[in-house]
């Protein structure tokens, strides 16, 4: 018999049975109503999910500047502007170049920034080491914004400040690390990381196009001396809600792998105070090393040795870090440099600036001899827990050689791990990208090599070349809702500090001193009577760095002749300007020289009508 199945005709599908609908359970009456209990279910209508409201398109453009720190060692500092809001980051200096002859610093041209004051709104510090902090004094001289920094930070350049009279009170702010503050229409949330002081911050500022985040000075310290790591969560974080640009700081771009920890320094320092139990420690190292002192002054405690402090920038981190609490001296271990010769040379230690060889430095006169309390010797161990800085090299090695022939045992880094920097290397820098995952990138803080170095980082971390702005000072980035370019400049370069004066040396005046330091000077001296045209004393000749005028008879009488018959022919054409007869003998006395000795010296006349 043929199954009932669809191809059957005689198929009739079988009927349905009907669903017993079950009743239902009446509510106890302590029970709550539904109602209450369960969340109203959401009504769609046609399958239609209501859309976002679309956001208004910002129109406004940052723009970001640097007025230092790029293609250069020091000086930082950046500008951030969004409509009439501008954020200042850092304001630090620079040591002046070899070729800088006098020259005792050298700040930011902040000329934009002045016609510019009313938008100004902050200041942000990201820690307190001088090629930060240091222009300070000279800033506040013409612009008074708040400042904000950590609690250390703040501390030192009170200090500073105090030392430098100022038209107004500065408006100083503490903040902690993982505080916000708004600045304008902006806001900046500072974020712990690691470096050779403490209390350093990264920053990131929140703008309505997206959030910028400027690293600072950073390194990657798993085993800090403090015990507080870089804020790696927070980063990511950042990084997670979208960093529109990252401004990564590019000092050790070149070299490979990770930063050692500070704690590496301390084993190292443990060792020379075991080993030299017979010798006087002097230790130079960067005053603003907080850390690294404190670990000095620890193990000169356990070693029962007392503690003197050579240097002025010394002594005033050492009483601020002391008093807010950054550092721990055992009571009774510091002493004052006059009782250093009450104690047994083996039981003190030297704690002095000078690593980086500045002359008159207190390192520098304890190498040659020019301190006016202490004789360094045989048994004396000297240790430079310090790294040149670019530039600095010689004068280090000038140091080192003068401890040399005094007899003075040195110790310096690479030599010992007496230092390691405060600088991330290549894999921390990856880690700082890989952590922010910017739109946008601009390294900053080095010379451009260090710069193109950090800019091929980002290209191996998978960064769009297009998308990476390797800028110089003045130089302004723009962003806006289309994307970002380099667009104008604003005024930016180097104002020369020599004693109390803020930039009244500039390019002529140094021409002039290097001119001067290089072939020496001469001064025409001659009296004239205008009215009847004759020569009434002179010319005299007076050499000073050109040649010496009692061994150089000779010439120096032929230079008088020389300059006597260039102001007797323009006296006989009847040209007694005294602009044309100083030109005339500046010329022709120039051209015999240069002819006879191959030098150029300054030429001074100095004509007098009697």
């Amino acid at each position: 018999m043929a199954k009932n199945t669809p191809q059957n005709k005689e198929y009739t599908p079988p009927m349905a049975k009907p669903k017993k609908r079950k009743a239902k359970p009446m509510p106890k009456a302590d029970a709550p109503a539904k109602a209450e209990t369960q969340k109203p279910k959401r009504k769609y209508y046609n399958n239609y999910k209501k859309k976002k409201k679309p956001q208004p398109k910002i129109t406004s453009k940052l723009h970001i500047a640097s007025l230092g720190g790029l293609h250069e060692i020091g000086k930082n500092m950046t500008m951030i502007e969004y409509e009439d809001d501008i954020i200042i980051i850092d304001c630090g200096i620079a040591f002046p170049d070899e070729d800088m002859l006098g020259i005792d610093l050298v700040t930011p041209d902040i000329t934009y920034l002045e016609k510019n004051k009313d938008k100004i709104r902050a200041i942000l510090l990201t820690h307190g080491h001088e090629d930060h902090i240091g222009s300070l004094p000279y800033v506040l001289r013409t612009i008074n914004p708040d400042i904000y920094g950590t609690k250390l930070t703040v501390g030192i350049v009170e200090r500073k400040l105090s030392e430098h009279r100022l038209p107004e009170k500065p408006k100083l702010h503490s903040v902690t690390a993982g505080d916000t503050v708004k600045v304008g229409k902006l806001t900046a949330e500072f974020i712990r990381v690691n470096h050779s002081i403490a209390d350093a911050c990264a920053i990131a500022i929140r703008t309505p196009l997206g959030t910028l985040l400027h690293t600072g000075d950073f390194k990657l310290d798993t085993t800090p001396i403090d015990g507080k790591m870089m804020d790696i969560t927070r980063l990511g974080e950042i990084g997670n809600e979208g960093v529109l640009l990252l401004m990564c700081e590019s000092t050790n771009a070149e070299r490979p792998g990770f930063t050692p920890s500070e704690r590496k320094v301390g084993r190292s320092l443990a060792d020379i105070f075991l080993k030299n139990d017979d010798k006087r420690i002097v230790i130079a190292t960067f005053s603003s090393n907080v850390h690294r002192v404190q670990q000095i002054i620890s193990l000169s405690a356990e070693h029962g040795r007392k503690v003197a402090v050579l240097g002025r920038s010394m002594v005033n981190i050492i009483e601020a870090a002391s008093e807010l609490g950054y550092m721990d001296v055992p009571e009774g271990t510091l002493i004052d440099i006059k009782e250093v010769n009450r104690y047994p040379e083996n039981k003190v230690t030297l704690v002095t600036t000078g690593s980086q060889g500045e002359p008159m430095s207190a390192l520098y006169r304890l190498a040659f001899g020019a301190h006016d309390r202490i004789t360094l010797g045989q048994k004396d161990l000297v240790v430079i827990s310090a790294t040149a800085i670019p530039g600095n090299e010689k004068a280090v090695s000038k140091i080192i050689n003068a401890f040399i022939a005094s007899n003075v045992s040195i110790m310096n880094d690479p030599e010992t791990d007496v230092h390691v920097s405060g600088h991330a290397c290549r894999e921390e820098l990856k880690l700082m990208h890989a952590l922010t995952k910017p739109k946008y990138f601009m390294p900053v803080h080095g010379e451009l090599r260090h710069l193109d170095a950090h800019r091929h980082l980002a290209l191996e971390m998978g960064m769009d070349d297009a998308n990476i702005f390797v800028s110089d000072i003045g130089k302004v980035l723009e962003i806006d809702s289309k994307g970002a370019r380099f667009n104008g400049t604003v005024p930016a370069g180097k104002v020369l500090i020599d004693g109390i004066g803020v930039g009244d040396v500039g390019s002529i005046v140094l021409r002039d001193r290097k001119h001067l330091s290089q072939d020496g000077l001469i001064v025409v001296v001659a009296a004239i009577d205008q009215t009847d045209g004759y020569i009434v004393s002179g010319p005299d000749i007076i050499s000073r760095g050109f040649v010496y005028v009692r061994e150089s008879e000779e010439l120096i009488d032929a230079m008088k002749q020389v300059s006597l018959d260039a102001i007797e022919k323009c006296m006989s054409h009847g040209h007694n300007d005294w602009v044309e007869i100083k030109n005339a003998v500046r010329d022709n006395l120039a051209k015999f020289i240069y002819q006879k000795t191959h030098r150029k010296p300054m030429i001074l006349p100095v004509i007098m009508n009697i």
